[in-house]
């Protein structure tokens, strides 16, 4: 039987103001960039979807390590699951639906390798970066790997940043965003009402199909018209609406950009290359850094 959610539908649903199925690029589309979209929806810079079989999945273990400054990474797995190791605090376990890794890059970082998949024949997922603000993103860097019954939901949302309805997410994250995890089954209505002040809102469905009043198809990414009205969905299709939504305070600093790096100005996006670059000739000297479950840890 369909569920229906009992919350008052919204008088006047937000309009769609632009959308995207991005580029693929093998296992990635790439959703938005902080050159496209990102420049429309800050501190929401960069989104990747991701979709890989086992094969892929030994092949994307090949990949080098990179680095970041002046972003958070949040990466949250839709199906399968990945396994992680952090030397930080001992802890050891597996990330699958509704859990995250998250990761303040700061004044720099290098990673790219832990997480390693599960063995399962499919993995899928979204990875998030967000602009820090100018009082963190040349400050110190810290992760976390938070399993998915340590995380917080509410209804069919998974808190996965910020606060939602009340419910907090144990994610350190800087203040003014939301992003969340949800899965409607079919026929299922509900609506997310932004807190004060959260004009930017956007979702991506991985799977199924929503309707906001026009369709949204899996694979495709929108972004609604600025304001703090309700956004009302419908899981419209025959199988599971899976897709993570964001809304937030808009970022009030223009975007300077370097390769893996997001600042708010042009001397802190030089502190944090000339940071990057210090770390990885430290990197180099670290040599072999592999756990025993084959990750690699974030080199900070």
């Amino acid at each position: 039987m369909n569920t229906t959610l009992t919350s008052p539908p919204a008088p006047n649903p937000r309009r769609i103001t632009q959308r995207t199925r991005g580029q693929g690029h093998g296992p990635i589309t790439r959703l938005m960039s902080p050159s496209d979209l990102g420049q429309v929806i800050k501190p929401f810079v960069f989104l990747d979807l991701f979709e890989a079989d086992q094969r892929t999945m030994a092949m994307l273990a090949n990949m080098p390590l990179h680095p970041h400054s002046g972003i958070a990474t949040v990466t949250v797995p839709l199906e399968g699951a990945f396994h992680y190791e952090d030397p930080d605090s001992g802890a050891v376990g597996t990330l699958g639906y509704g859990a995250v890794e998250w990761a303040r890059a700061g004044g720099g970082m290098w990673h790219g390798k832990e997480l390693s998949a599960t063995d399962t024949p499919r993995i899928q997922g979204f990875q998030l970066w967000l602009a820090l603000p100018a009082e963190l993103e040349n400050g110190e860097q810290e992760s976390r790997y938070i399993e998915a019954q340590n995380m917080r939901q509410i209804g069919p949302a998974h808190v996965i940043i910020g606060n939602h309805e009340g419910v907090q997410s144990p994610v350190p994250a800087q203040k003014g965003i939301n992003y969340l995890l949800v899965t409607l089954n079919p026929g299922e209505r509900w609506t997310y009402r932004p807190p004060a002040h959260h004009s930017v809102g956007w979702l991506a469905l991985a799977k199924g199909r929503l309707s906001t009043g026009v369709p949204v198809d899996a694979g495709e990414m929108v972004v609604f018209e600025p304001g703090e009205m309700p956004i009302a969905l419908e899981a419209s299709g025959n199988e599971d609406a899976v897709f993570v939504l964001g809304s937030a305070v808009p970022h009030p600093h223009p975007l300077h950009l370097g390769a893996y790096s997001v600042h708010t100005s042009a001397s802190a996006l030089e502190a944090g290359e000339r940071r990057i670059a210090e770390l990885g000739r430290r990197l180099k000297e670290a040599g072999e850094r592999r756990t025993a479950s084959g990750t690699i840890p974030v080199f900070r």
